[in-house]
């Protein structure tokens, strides 16, 4: 029987503490909770995988001696590794697009990065997006990629506090390797011990966000049940509100398969706020369900 643990506020962690600072503006980014997700992890594991890296909010306050990160979104995995192998050119591909807003406004300056993106995806284009757009929503097109999401109200951080940032970070992920895979290949590559993170993106709720028109839940279950049967740990977040707008979501998770689920409070929901151009929704909360297979 699945044990669900009780709901409680926890102030002091003992092993895992969060960058104070993000380096990506992403949506459904961990930070907040991080310290509190990774309290759950298990005392001991061997390598840390984390397939749906995201802004890699939890990687990095696990901060791994051996870790795994990897996402099917080449531009983003181009940033980490980037972050890794040459810290110097990250910052050098902000600064660039950064400076722009010396002579033109950040919209202009937001489109035409947006525009060079969408002609052509890359890592350094995105890395501006990412900490331009509104939210940090990272919308596309289905039918044909187009990076869509409009320019943010805030202006972008100044390039000094990128870099601070970027040094942090990098402090973070130096023991960790990126690769641009497709989970099931970070699944295949766990070994009895490893511990995996799943932060899949939510297909009922975040249908226009990348990765999110062509995943599957049913299938990732499938492989977390092939790597819990040879001894790997997987923590999976998911929607715990099981709903979406009006429509109760059934989500097809086998008995057996998770020892333990938390509750997470996310707080307001900024995809909502986004839906319904940048109204604050005072009753509108996310909830996210921690499953344990440990």
């Amino acid at each position: 029987m699945l044990k669900v643990e009780p709901k409680i506020t926890v102030d002091i962690f003992d092993k895992y503490y969060p960058p104070k600072v993000q380096l990506l503006k992403w949506i459904g980014n961990k930070q907040k909770y991080a310290a509190f997700i990774t309290s759950y992890f298990p005392h001991k594991f061997n390598r840390y995988f984390e397939p749906f890296i995201g802004s890699g909010a939890v990687l990095a306050t696990v901060s791994p001696t051996e870790g795994i990160g990897s996402d099917t979104f080449k531009p983003l995995i181009e940033i980490w590794q980037t972050l890794k192998t040459n810290p110097s050119l990250l910052i050098k591909w902000y600064e660039e697009r950064r400076q722009l807003l010396e002579k033109q406004t950040k919209e202009d300056v937001y489109f035409l990065i947006r525009d060079s993106y969408n002609k052509k995806p890359n890592g350094a284009d995105f890395l501006y997006l990412s900490r331009a757009c509104y939210g940090g929503v990272i919308r596309f097109r289905k039918q044909d990629g187009f990076m869509s999401t409009p320019c943010g109200v805030h202006t972008p951080i100044p390039v000094n506090a990128f870099k601070n940032r970027v040094e942090i970070w990098g402090k973070r992920i130096k023991n960790s390797d990126f690769h641009n895979w497709d989970y099931t290949e970070a699944f295949d590559s766990a070994k009895k011990g490893d511990l995996i993170y799943c932060d899949p993106p939510y297909s009922y709720s975040q249908s226009i966000l990348y990765g999110a028109q062509n995943f599957s839940l049913s299938q990732l279950l499938e492989k977390i049940k092939e790597a819990k049967s040879k001894g790997v740990y997987v923590a999976l977040s998911i929607d715990g509100n099981k709903k979406s707008g009006d429509f109760i979501c059934d989500l097809p998770i086998p008995k057996y398969l998770f020892e333990r689920e938390v509750f997470v409070n996310l707080g307001g929901s900024m995809l909502k706020r986004f839906q319904m151009e940048g109204l604050t929704m005072d009753n509108d909360f996310v909830n996210d369900r921690l499953l344990l297979t440990y």
